[in-house]
Formats: structure tokens, sequence, C-alpha cells
């Protein structure tokens, strides 16, 4: 058993601090693993996590790897189990940069409504405590106090992008302290997912795009989720990664053990699939709850956790998943049927409304473009 603000020791510059699992009938927020890592002089932080708790073991954890006298603190996502203690950067008493993704400044700003989307598409697919807007609402109040910015907060997205290569895999992204540290987009868990490569350590860090085979957010993107699991697969089968760390296992997974456990989630998000089309092979529509009963034995089966499994995710996962095999509701109700859109042919667009002029600059391309045709 583990314990909130536990560290795992990596080597003398590296240390993993433990976060904790959600319980929402006990008021206690899911709170993320954080890195502390040491290059030559610079403290680096890899997330936050939330709560004074969590922030004083952190905190206590930069004490730990060496001596320092600058720091970069990097936000893998906007999530509120990663980002509440961010303004720790500005108590750091050196020099400091801090970096969070663009995609995600919205919901770090108010996450509530992006909860509330997420929880909008449950609704009689699985029992949920309240109604969407209050349990959305209820999940982002747990997250206390939520300080996603600080003084010196910059988006990634400021710096210029770069090509990265690792082996044989290739990566767009940044890299800090020499390529030391290389911030990787990824893009799967949310819109602004990345994750981080310790170059000198070979540690690769999935924060939460290892959080299962499938996502469950309404922004996750299934197939980046895949890509990463099998770029990360590559980068220890090439022996450019040897230890595996990510936001919500509590232990750190070595070389042998992370290719096998990648390996194995690109084989579950394969049978959850194979399942998915097996329960909807009867061409006739479903609804969402059946839907989620029988995809959530299957989960069971499978024995695929993820980080706080509990029934509300395995439905977001459910709704996800029907949409990712090409299903489509048919109404908005509460537990609506899902079938598949007939493939019919799009009207003939109409042509230019009378009266509609192009403006000069639209026009001069249309006539470049005819002039071009008749040469």
């Amino acid at each position: 058993m583990t314990a909130l603000g536990d560290t795992i020791r990596i080597d003398d510059r590296t240390v993993l601090v433990l976060g904790q699992e959600l319980d929402v009938a006990k008021d206690q927020p899911d709170v993320a693993n954080a890195l502390v890592h040491r290059v030559g002089d610079t403290l680096v932080l890899v997330d936050t996590g939330v709560t004074t708790g969590f922030r004083a073991a952190l905190k206590a954890a930069t004490a730990t790897v060496g001596p320092w006298t600058r720091a970069l603190v990097l936000t893998t996502h906007g999530h509120p189990d990663h980002v509440g203690n961010n303004d720790l950067a500005d108590e750091l008493g050196v020099p400091v940069e801090h970096y969070v993704p663009a995609r995600d400044l919205d919901q770090m700003r108010d996450p509530a409504p992006y909860w509330v989307h997420s929880f909008s598409r449950l609704p009689g697919v699985v029992p949920l405590v309240a109604p969407p807007s209050l349990a959305g609402t209820k999940v982002a109040s747990l997250f206390q106090p939520m300080l996603p910015f600080g003084a010196t907060t910059r988006t990634y997205e400021e710096r210029p992008l770069e090509r990265i290569r690792i082996g044989s895999a290739r990566f767009t992204g940044w890299t800090f302290l020499d390529g030391a540290v290389r911030v990787l987009r990824t893009q799967g868990h949310c819109a602004g997912h990345v994750i981080v490569h310790l170059r000198d350590v070979g540690l690769l860090h999935l924060s939460d795009e290892a959080n299962g085979p499938c996502g469950v957010m309404a922004d996750a993107d299934q197939l980046k989720i895949q890509t990463t699991l099998g770029a990360a697969a590559t980068l220890f089968e090439e022996g450019e990664a040897r230890i595996l760390t990510d936001g919500h296992t509590f232990e750190v997974k070595d070389r042998e053990t992370a290719q096998s456990y990648l390996d194995g989630m690109l084989d579950q998000v394969t049978a959850l699939t194979e399942a998915a089309l097996a329960i909807t092979k009867e061409g006739t529509p479903i609804r969402g709850s059946a839907f989620t009963t029988r995809y959530a034995d299957t989960v069971a089966e499978l024995g695929i956790g993820g980080a706080n499994p509990n029934a509300m995710f395995t439905g977001m996962m459910a709704v996800n998943t029907l949409r990712e095999i090409g299903l489509r509701p048919q109404s908005t109700k509460a537990d609506a049927e899902w079938s598949r859109p007939a493939l019919t042919n799009p009207a003939p667009v109409a042509g230019m409304p009378r009266g509609l002029r192009l403006l000069p600059a639209a026009a001069a391309m249309v006539a470049w473009r005819i002039q071009g045709r008749d040469r």
C-alpha cells in the first residue's frame, strides 16, 4: 500500500512522488504522480499534483536530488489532478521557467465546464450521482486549492516546434537543457497532452497516456493514444528508454516489464474493439446502457483498470468506443439508441445565390484558377 506523498527513488537525482486514487464518495480527489529530477544545476519538476499535502511532499522531494540553482516546471496536460500546485514554481526561490500546453488553457482556467461536457454524454448510459451539470461541478470542486498558473507560466507553443528523433522513433515537441529533457507532443488522453523523456536516466514519463487502452474524456483521441503506446514500446525495445513511469501507476517499471505492459495495452485495444463489434454485430440499434453493461463485462474479463477504475469512467470509455467503431446516437435523449448512420450520398449543392458578389481577392483567385486551366 502506498500513501499520498510517498516517494520512489529512481537514482540519486530522480524521484517519483506518488499521488492517490479518486474517491468521490469520500470527497477525495485523485492526485497525479510527479517527477523530481536534476540536470546539472537545474531542478526539473514534471507535474505538481494537487492538495496542500501533496504540495508539501513535492517540495520536500526537491531537496533530495542534489543542489540546484535554477528550475524548469513542465505540465503534461491540464487536468486538475496534475496542475493544482503549479504556482509552486513561484516559491522555489530561483530563476524558473514553467510551461503548459496551449490547447488545455481553457479547462485550466475553468475546469467545471470541461467535466460537465464529458459527463453530459452519460445520462441513462450509467448511473450518475447527480445530473451532469452538478456531477461535473462536484468533481471539479474536489481539486482545491487550484493554482495552475504562476508568474512565469508560458505555453510550450510559444517556443519553436522541433522535430525530435529518439532511436527510430520520430516526434515533434520541444527540448530543454541541451536535449537532456524532451517534451513530446502526443495529445491522446486530452487535447494538449505531452509526455516527457529524460535522456540521461533513460526514463519515459507517459503521464496519462498510459491510463488504459481507451481514453475516457470527450477530447480524447484513441488513435493518438494507441500511436503513443506503440512509439513508447519501440523506445523500450531499442533501449532508448529503460524506465517507465506514468501519472497514476504507483510503481516504476523496468525495461522488460514496460515493454510487456505497453504491448499488453495494445492487445487490449484490439480485444475491446472485437468485443464491441460482437455486441453490435446484429445491425439493430442498441441502447447505450445495454452496450455499456456488456462492454463492462469485457473490461472486467480483460482485467483493464487504468486510472481510477469505476463505473462512471467505464461508461465514458464505452461511449468513446461506440463512436470509434462508427455508431452514432439516434437522438439527444437520455440512453438513446445507437446505430450506424445510413450511407447516403449528399444532395447536390446549389449554385451561388443571385446577388452574392465575391470579394476582390476571392474573385482574383477564381479568375487565376480559370486562366490556369485554360492554358
